[in-house]
């Protein structure tokens, strides 16, 4: 449904994903000259992405109602959802850019040896023999990104779609993922292996992968919550 939607809504939707992508090939070219900050930065650059989604869920939102969907009408979400949208904006950068600080002091607690380049960073980093600073790394952005994925699996569409305060669209979103446990566990698998392709081509993939992943997290948001009690945003 996502491909769908992505086809149907061409234009504006690949707009969302080259906007992502020069994002990505920006903080990729800044994190090339400051190694250190690379991993936490990029990671963090992901951890926003539900955000950046906005527009896709309206033009979604447009297309179920037998619309046809314009980039004007993405502009226009972010004005409807402006106050919760933004509580949530602020609360995902300061996660990501609390994981960058973490990432950081990581790096220097650490790793000794001074990180010039690639080589450098792959040696001392990833395969750093006697110390498990990759794996602790990883273990703990897993952590950290699965309490992100709980919070916004389907929290900003639902602000986007619905009269809601944001806590309330956060516990909201946390109930449906725990509630439906292993469908979700697989969304998020998805998501991941979908982000790391579009990370392995140097960011472009973003272009494709944030338009499909955000349009069917509309659907998945359609699918896993009753909001018809709920009054619509104007």
């Amino acid at each position: 449904m996502g491909v769908q939607d992505f086809v149907r809504a061409f234009g504006p939707s690949l707009f969302h994903g080259f906007i992502v992508a020069v994002a990505g090939l920006a903080i990729l070219t800044v994190g090339l000259r400051v190694w250190y900050v690379l991993p936490g930065a990029v990671s963090g650059f992901v951890l926003v992405a539900p955000i950046i989604a906005t527009g896709l869920y309206e033009l979604s939102r447009r297309l179920l109602r037998g619309e046809r969907p314009l980039l004007l009408h993405a502009f226009a979400a972010w004005r409807r959802g402006t106050r919760p949208l933004v509580w949530m904006g602020l609360g995902l950068a300061i996660a990501a850019t609390a994981w960058v600080l973490v990432s950081s002091v990581l790096v220097a607690l650490f790793v000794k040896a001074p990180i010039t380049g690639l080589e450098d960073f792959l040696r001392h980093v990833v395969l750093s023999e006697g110390s498990n600073l990759f794996w602790l790394w990883i273990a703990l952005g897993g952590l950290g990104a699965s309490f992100v994925f709980a919070a916004t699996a389907v929290s900003v569409p639902l602000m986007l779609d619905r009269d809601i305060d944001t806590l309330s669209a956060v516990l909201t979103s946390v109930r449906a993922v725990g509630e439906n446990p292993v469908a979700m566990a697989l969304w998020a698998a998805i998501i991941m292996a979908l982000t790391v392709l579009a990370m392995a081509t140097l960011m472009l993939g973003f272009a494709f992968v944030v338009p499909i992943v955000g349009h069917a997290t509309w659907h998945a948001y359609r699918d896993l919550v009753d909001a018809d009690g709920l009054p619509a945003r104007h």
